[in-house]
């Protein structure tokens, strides 16, 4: 029986890690389908399952744990960036400036509280306590980079580690995961939030007019345009609209730029919902033509949504492909990840995106095998764009900054470089030929294996000395000054920016999630919404905040410990 007893005993074999770590998470992820008053906490059960399996002498290498811990957490960012980077910057334009103001208060506020609880409750001649006490306030927060942060500016100072900020960290950590959440789901009740309204305002939010595609049948009235081609109309208008047929005395026409347009001509038009009012009013009024479906029969002209599969068609514009004047073909919608857009010309296009082609079946053909249109190409996830993405983020990540009278020089860390390169390539991969497109599927695979994989390293590394921490000497009032500092900025950031400045509920809960840099927290959010507004709201204050978290944490350190 010796092998059963090494498999749980030996820490050094590889067995027995990989062992720790699939019942860890087994078993935290069990726990969280468990809901207590209708609220379940999901894989954040993966922490404390940790935190009683390092209790319990169930561990393993700190060297091991340490590396699951932060290449799960590089992971899970990254993914979070990938799938929000295209809707990042405009989310940013709408909100953004106003969600990173309320998180930066958010983080000057947890200091505060930290100090208000440091003044309030401890000796503070006692050269341990302010460490002490900077460990619970990134536990509170759950900001690891930070407490790395403190450590490195203590160790600059003292020149050796002290212990006392990782156990102040250790106290405060749990509470400040069940806080954040418990503190936003606060913040819900105290404002009166009802969920399915708030959902319902996503909706209503969810689609651009500038992107949202309409789609009307009109008569030709304006004498002026007659005689016109259709390239003249958009230079006339200055407004992107496609004409993709025309039914001019009974025949079905299929335009081309340089088609021109006589009145009474009836014409089926697309156009962004934004300047469906301008085209209505330039062209002629709308109407409803049936005979389009009896000419397109006899015409062999068809509709058909076409997979862009081909790499190289990557961030390529409409504009470049030339389907009208090549093809024969007009390209007048495209779905990307669930939602329709309108074919502007200069919309790059990305592989994954569902494009509707209209024109005759041989064009429309031929223009299936120039974007691919294999659906099975997708089923692979882009793998070599990921791990690219993430060698780039931690480069980025470990750039130092130095600033003047500051010894240790500030780095973004191995979360918030990755989480900026990966909303870069998000949004902005086509443009060196990085095809960034995963299945949703994919993608909510890789971001739950870093997120477990992160839970269960802290808690395991955390549950060690958890309880002798709590139980000796200040332990327990460390912990309560840890919730403390949690769930009081929180709940005054959430009020205002409901009350004051009116954001939806789940933006919110994102953004308090991004300020605290809290995965579990986000991962709550995102079971609770069916839309990506927590998500969007995360990434939208995540970056800042995580240079915050770092630059206070080493600002706290060289300016009150040293």
């Amino acid at each position: 029986m010796d092998w059963l007893v090494n498999l749980f005993c030996d820490n050094e074999n590889m067995a027995h890690i990989a062992m720790l770590y699939a019942v860890v998470i087994a078993v935290g992820v069990y726990l969280g389908k468990l809901k207590v008053g209708g609220v379940s906490l999901g894989v954040t059960f993966v922490l404390f399952a940790g935190i009683l399996a390092g209790h319990l002498g169930f561990t393993a290498p700190v060297s091991t744990l340490s590396f699951m811990q932060d290449f799960g957490l590089i992971l899970f960012v990254f993914m979070i960036g990938l799938q929000v980077g295209p809707g990042f910057f405009s989310s940013f334009k709408e909100g953004g400036l106003t969600l990173n103001m309320l998180a930066t208060s958010l983080i000057l506020l947890n200091i505060v509280v930290m100090f208000a609880c440091y003044y309030a409750f401890f000796d503070t001649t006692n050269p341990e306590n302010l460490p002490m006490m900077i460990g619970t306030l990134y536990g509170a927060v759950t900001n690891t980079p930070g407490l790395g942060a403190a450590q490195e500016a203590l160790h600059s100072i003292m020149g050796a580690a002290t212990p006392a900020i990782a156990n102040g960290y250790a106290c405060a950590y749990p509470l400040g995961v069940v806080g954040i959440i418990g503190a936003t789901i606060a913040v819900r009740y105290i404002c009166g939030v009802k969920v399915a309204d708030e959902e319902k305002e996503l909706e209503s939010h969810d689609n651009d007019l500038t992107q949202m595609p309409h789609l009307m049948h009109l008569i030709v009235q304006n004498q002026f345009i007659v005689g016109h081609t259709i390239l003249e109309l958009h230079d006339f208008m200055r407004r992107d609209f496609v004409c993709s047929r025309i039914l001019r005395n009974g025949e079905l026409i299929f335009p081309k730029s340089s088609t021109t347009l006589e009145i009474d001509d009836k014409v089926f038009v697309v156009c962004s919902e934004a300047d469906k009012d301008a085209v209505q009013a330039f062209i002629g009024k709308e109407t409803v033509v049936p005979e389009f479906a009896e000419q397109e029969k006899t015409k062999q002209m068809v509709s058909r949504r076409i997979v862009i599969t081909k790499p190289e068609i990557n961030g390529k514009t409409p504009a470049k492909l030339h389907f009208a004047s090549i093809y024969g073909v007009n390209l007048t919608r495209v779905t990307r990840q669930g939602m329709e857009i309108f074919a502007r010309q200069d919309l790059p296009l990305q592989v994954g995106d569902r494009v509707m082609v209209v024109g005759d079946e041989v064009s429309v053909n031929r223009v299936s095998s120039v974007l691919g249109n294999a659906v099975k190409r997708l089923d692979t996830p882009n793998l070599a764009t990921i791990f690219v993405g993430i060698i780039l983020g931690l480069i980025l990540g470990s750039i130092p900054f130095a600033f003047t009278g500051i010894p240790v020089p500030l780095k973004l860390g191995l979360a918030g470089g990755p989480l900026i390169v990966a909303i870069l390539i998000g949004r902005y991969g086509y443009k060196i030929h990085l095809v960034t497109y995963t299945t949703t599927s994919a993608n909510l695979m890789l971001r739950e294996i870093g997120l477990v994989l992160f839970l269960a390293s802290v808690g395991i590394k955390a549950g060690a000395n958890f309880v002798d921490t709590v139980v000796n000497g200040d332990g327990l009032l460390y912990v309560a000054t840890g919730f403390l500092i949690t769930i009081i900025p929180i709940l005054v950031i959430g009020v205002i920016a409901r009350k004051v400045y009116r954001f939806n509920y789940f933006t919110i809960m994102g953004m308090l999630a991004g300020a605290t840099t809290d995965p579990p927290a986000l991962a709550f959010a995102n079971a609770s919404c069916t839309k990506d507004a927590p998500s969007i709201g995360y990434s939208t204050v995540y970056p800042l905040s995580m240079f915050l978290r770092i630059f206070t944490a080493q600002m706290i350190v060289l300016l009150f410990c040293s």
